[in-house]
């Protein structure tokens, strides 16, 4: 087996890394157009699981900023600052979640079917899948683990995608409220989670 040249690995190289801040970019494009369907279809439908993925999706951009900072190889000495930052992110976005979902079950308020809310999260889950898996798969081509574990971040939020739809559509199909707010119990977890990770990274 011929050993690459130096000159073809720097070459392999720039083009991983400009696939990289793509997959980066388009992430980010996507986050932010999703942040107004889903703030509009939270506000319409009264929907705990729109409204956190929303917020979940706000996360996401900040996590992307930062990945495409250490892929660009600069702001090295802000990775620990940033990581901080995600996981008190995600800490509100969990106890703004458990007292919505608190009131939602106390108040006995029945979120509507959303039309807009169920369509985007079906796109976002078969979208995420794809940058997921080109995040990864790059990361490890590269060498580098932070692109690698974001695209995992991305995978997570193919699932959540998906545990929403799953809330959404058992609400419009059989009007099982609960399904709605349960979903927003799913994304509860997932933030706990990705802050103690996150607040581990920088001790």
């Amino acid at each position: 087996m011929t050993t690459p040249l130096p000159q073809q690995r720097t070459k392999d190289r720039v083009i991983l890394l400009r696939r990289g801040l793509r997959l980066e970019y388009a992430t980010l494009g996507w986050n932010v157009v999703g942040l107004g369907v889903l703030a509009a279809a939270a506000i319409q439908a009264g929907s705990p699981a729109l409204a956190g993925f929303g917020l979940d999706s706000l996360i996401e951009i900040f996590a992307s900023i930062v990945v495409v900072w250490q892929l660009k190889g600069s702001h090295k000495e802000r990775e620990a600052p940033a990581m901080r930052l995600i996981g008190i992110a995600f800490a509100v976005l969990g106890a703004y979640l458990l007292i919505q979902v608190a009131v939602v079950f106390a108040t006995g308020v029945r979120p509507a079917t959303s039309v807009p809310g169920i369509a985007w999260t079906a796109l976002t889950f078969v979208v995420m899948l794809a940058l997921a898996w080109g995040k990864i798969r790059t990361g490890h081509r590269m060498g580098n683990p932070v692109l690698s574990a974001e695209g995992k971040v991305t995978l997570v939020d193919a699932y959540l995608a998906g545990a929403v739809l799953a809330g959404l559509a058992l609400n419009a199909l059989f009007g099982w409220w609960w399904a709605d707010p349960l979903a927003g119990a799913v994304i509860i977890y997932y933030a706990a989670r990705e802050a103690g990770h996150a607040f581990k990274h920088t001790a």
